[in-house]
C-alpha cells in the first residue's frame, strides 16, 4: 500500500518523507490556499518545490470544469516535473478530458468520486488512480470503507490498473481498513500516518527497558 499525505505544507512533506514511507502527495485548491499560496506563478511554483522534496508522484488539480481549459491546464501542470499527476473532477469533461491525457502519456487522478459508478467510468477512461472520498461520505452516513471493497471487486474482475486512491481518510482506522479490503493508496493528513506509530504497550515496555537499563548500569 502507498502512503500519500495530503497537504501543500513543505515541513509536513518533508516529515513525511524523512520518515521513510512517503509514496506521493496529493493538494487541491483548498489545500493551497490554506498555506497561503495564490497566483498561478506562485502556485506552479509550489508545486515544483513539492516535487523536490518527494520522491513520488504529486497530484496537482485543474480548476477548470470545461474540456478545453482542462486540456489547458493540465499539460501546464505535466510539464512542470514528470512526477505530476493531473487531477481532474469526475464530470463529463473531466472524463473527455482522462481519455485525452491517458492517450497522451499524461498520468491522472480522478477526484470526487462517490460511487462505483463514478470509478468504474474513470476507469474505463484511463486514469492513473481515481479518488473514492470516504471520510466525506461517512460524513453523510453512507460506509465509506463499503465504496472500497465495490470497486475494488469491479476493478479486480476486468483486470483495470487503475489505482485505488482512498482519499479522505481521516484516521488511522481508516487507513487499516484500507489496506485490509486493498486500497493501492491513501492519502490523508500527517497524523493519521504517524498515529501507527502509537501503542500504550509500545510506550509502557519501552520506559520499562530504560528503567532496568539505568538501574543494571547504576544510574
Amino acid at each position: 500500500m502507498k502512503f500519500f499525505i495530503d497537504t501543500a505544507n513543505l515541513a509536513q512533506i518533508k516529515e513525511a518523507q524523512d520518515l521513510g514511507v512517503l509514496d506521493g502527495v496529493t493538494t487541491n485548491p483548498s489545500l493551497m490556499a490554506k498555506e497561503g499560496i495564490s497566483g498561478q506563478e506562485n502556485v506552479l511554483a509550489h508545486y515544483q518545490a513539492i516535487c523536490e522534496i518527494v520522491d513520488g508522484d504529486v497530484s496537482a488539480e485543474v480548476i477548470a470544469t470545461d474540456y478545453d481549459n482542462i486540456i489547458k491546464e493540465g499539460e501546464a501542470l505535466a510539464a512542470l516535473n514528470p512526477k505530476i499527476v493531473v487531477k481532474v473532477p469526475m464530470i463529463k469533461d473531466g472524463v473527455k478530458a482522462i481519455r485525452y491525457f491517458s492517450n497522451k502519456g499524461i498520468k491522472t487522478n480522478c477526484t470526487l468520486v462517490f460511487s462505483a459508478g463514478q470509478a468504474l467510468l474513470a476507469a474505463k477512461a484511463g486514469a492513473t488512480y481515481v479518488s473514492p472520498f470516504i471520510g466525506r461520505l461517512d460524513d453523510i452516513s453512507v460506509d465509506g470503507m463499503g465504496l472500497i471493497e465495490e470497486i475494488r471487486l469491479i476493478y479486480d474482475n476486468y483486470g483495470f490498473p487503475t489505482q485505488i486512491l482512498a482519499a479522505s481518510v481521516r484516521h488511522s482506522a481508516h487507513l487499516l481498513g484500507c489496506a485490509k479490503i486493498g486500497a493501492d493508496v491513501m492519502t490523508g493528513p500527517l497524523s493519521v500516518i504517524t498515529a501507527l506509530l502509537k501503542h500504550p504497550l509500545t510506550d509502557s515496555g519501552l520506559a520499562q527497558f530504560l528503567a532496568d537499563h539505568a538501574k543494571a548500569s547504576g544510574q
